[in-house]
């Protein structure tokens, strides 16, 4: 192992601090993007729901528009 302890290895010797933030940040990042794509997946997903169930409604009143 190149570090003589545990304290070592989160030091990193001396660059500890900008080595775990940018672990941190790029970890936030990839969470965010994750949760952004749920979201929007399921946006997309109730649009078409909301858009499929309208154009079922439009067909509907055609048909009871021609038959009259």
């Amino acid at each position: 192992m190149q570090f003589e302890s545990v304290a070592d290895f989160f030091a990193m010797g001396g660059y500890g601090f900008y080595v775990w933030l940018a672990f941190g940040v790029s970890a936030l990042a990839m969470i965010g993007i994750v949760i952004d794509s749920i979201v929007k997946r399921n946006a997309i997903f109730k649009s078409v729901a909301r858009q499929s169930a309208r154009q079922q409604r439009v067909e509907a009143a055609k048909e009871v528009t021609e038959r009259l």
